[in-house]
């Protein structure tokens, strides 16, 4: 790698929340950026947020639920650059709902995002990672990828998978160029929440409104705070980054009551619908 080059990075869900703290943070920090979001408008008003104007700022629509679409957008960034320093897989959505109440088509939708998503991301920048003389792979799982919660098996499933295939990857290239890490934040007071699915319950009668007002009386970590912990970690080459105190709460409870903390989640189920 030139020494003049700047250092790339390609963040997924850039439209808001995490990903465009991130995508702010690094700009601030001169790296150039291959940025993807469902929603043109959200990507676009990310963009105005980027204060360094001598960087390179690429903006592409893209599903991170299509394996054909992140095909297609890994392939053209791949023909306009040889090495990536940088990749953050963290686009997400969530879906609430009782098992019993699921709908396949939900919970297939949120697999898709959370965890193929990942997956595939992954696969398809693998070869520009390993080009490079010290890059990063960033994989965002959740606490609820150590935690299991009422309402959130398919949540649960994709971020418990995210940390199980984060962790494989660990070992995989461990002693090489290529550093792998994975990300545990807590609450994080994003639109989440209000953009979530929902089945069965209350999901019929809570709106969007209230659905975020609730969320965000308890997710007490910004998302500025969590990009600047993430990228802080990632540069020290961190395996495991938790962000925010309840998440390192929940992750104490878990090493001293690995299976016990369920008697106290499973009091959320007799609530309203758990959304993270």
């Amino acid at each position: 790698m030139s020494e003049s080059r700047r250092q790339r990075a390609v963040i997924t869900g850039a439209g808001d929340g995490i990903g465009r703290a991130l995508a702010v943070q690094l700009n601030q920090r001169g790296i150039d950026l291959w940025l993807c979001d469902i929603d043109q408008a959200r990507l676009e008003a990310t963009k105005e947020l980027l204060s360094r104007t001598d960087c390179q700022v690429d903006l592409a629509v893209v599903d991170c639920g299509s394996h054909v679409d992140i095909e297609s957008w890994a392939a053209r960034i791949s023909a306009e650059i040889d090495e990536l320093d940088f990749l953050f897989n963290n686009a997400g959505v969530a879906y609430g709902a009782r098992f019993e109440d699921v709908s396949f088509d939900n919970f297939e939708w949120l697999i898709n995002i959370n965890f193929w998503g990942v997956v595939w991301c992954t696969k398809a920048f693998l070869p520009l990672l390993t080009k490079s003389p010290a890059s990063h792979l960033v994989n965002l799982s959740s606490i609820f990828g150590m935690i299991g919660v009422p309402t959130q098996t398919a949540y649960n499933a994709a971020k418990f998978a995210v940390r199980g295939f984060s962790e494989s990857l660990q070992t995989e290239y461990r002693g090489t160029t290529l550093k792998v890490t994975c990300v545990h934040p807590g609450g994080i007071a994003t639109n989440i929440a209000r953009r979530a699915r929902m089945d069965g319950g209350d999901a019929a009668t809570v709106t969007a409104d209230e659905r975020d007002e609730s969320f965000r009386k308890i997710a007490k970590t910004s998302p500025e705070k969590a990009a600047d912990i993430i990228i802080r970690g990632t540069l020290k080459g961190k395996k495991r980054i938790i962000v925010g105190l309840d998440a390192w709460f929940i992750q104490t409870v878990t090493k001293f009551f690995p299976t016990g903390y369920q008697a106290l989640t499973a009091r959320l189920g007799q609530g309203d619908d758990v959304v993270v």
